[in-house]
């Protein structure tokens, strides 16, 4: 049986799987082979994991797959509509009991952070040998809104709460479908994502990639945060409007960016943005060893119950 790793990305998913595989020794995974598989030249594989490469119907056709895994919880790579017209099941792994929200909004508090106290300048300053510049302005009293109130979005905001921020989370449905949120922020909002920022200082986004949010952080969404503010993006890039970010860092309109998610990864080092007060991770937020234990185990566990014929968790197609 094998496994087919799609993509040349996250490079420790491989050493995470082989180590889950040891520690669970699922008797059907017994003697599966972990196998890179290249868009240009497909090998066999019954199990495909997106790793920052696309999963569409000719890949799965050509390395007659019948199951893909995600290794994480974002699907966006995959194509959908092609696995489900070939009955093909694709499942995730959730990022709440896996550790992978925790790490994901660790990395969002560490962008946001850094802006408000100007970490890039204060290095700077260490090799200017300056002493007591810059001023920041500090976390406690801002009002931070988090676009996402699912298992990320209640990590940040759970813990933004602990810097004394008020919180407001904005989804897209009733209130009473996030109990959770609702516990870790001070509102609830949803509706037009420009009314829902009004007031706002700064935007977490932790939604998902979809057809609804493709470039739901517009012009007029930026627009609507308070002069002087920042967005962080640990979703997916195309969540954010890149034309519209850039031209509200070169207007002044938001005072800067921390992206650990970005349109194309990597990004160019050269990308125009990073003239500007952006930091940039290179999609790391999921990437500890905590949540990359709990995320094999999860996929592992999900893999053996498929081929043992049983309902597979977390299903998305």
């Amino acid at each position: 049986m094998r496994i087919g790793l799609v993509g040349g990305g996250f490079p420790e998913v491989r050493r995470c799987l082989t180590e889950a595989l040891a520690e669970l020794a699922i008797p059907e995974l017994a003697g599966v082979e972990l196998v890179d598989v290249p868009h240009a030249a497909p090998v066999p594989a019954d199990v495909l994991a997106p790793l920052g490469s696309t999963i569409d119907g000719p890949l799965i056709d050509a390395c007659g797959a019948r199951f893909v895994q995600q290794f994480g919880v974002g699907v966006s790579g995959v194509d959908l509509a092609a696995a489900r017209d070939r009955g093909v099941p694709v499942a995730n792994v959730p990022g709440g009991g896996s550790g992978n929200a925790t790490a994901v909004a660790e990395i969002a508090l560490l962008l946001l952070l850094a802006l408000v106290r100007r970490y890039e300048e204060a290095r700077a300053g260490v090799a200017e040998k300056a002493v007591g510049s810059p001023m920041g302005v500090m976390l406690h009293g801002r009002r931070v809104a988090v676009l996402g109130t699912g298992d990320i979005g209640v990590e940040v905001a759970v813990r933004l709460r602990a810097f004394g921020v008020h919180v407001v989370g904005i989804g897209r449905r009733e209130a009473s479908d996030y109990p959770e949120a609702l516990a870790a922020v001070h509102e609830y909002r949803r509706g037009h994502l420009p009314a829902a920022l009004a007031g706002c200082d700064d935007l977490v986004v932790a939604c998902p990639l979809t057809a609804a949010t493709r470039g739901v952080v517009d012009r007029d969404a930026l627009a609507a945060l308070n002069p002087g503010g920042h967005v962080i993006n640990v979703a997916r890039g195309p969540v954010v409007d890149r034309d519209a970010l850039l031209t509200a860092l070169r207007t002044g309109r938001i005072a800067g960016a921390g992206l650990d998610v970005t349109w194309t990864e990597p990004i160019d080092p050269h990308d125009e943005l990073l003239g500007h007060n952006v930091l940039v991770t290179p999609h790391v937020g999921g990437i500890t060893e905590q949540s990359y234990a709990g995320m094999a185990r999860g996929f592992v566990t999900n893999v053996g119950r498929f081929l043992r014929g049983e309902p597979v968790r977390h299903r998305v197609a």
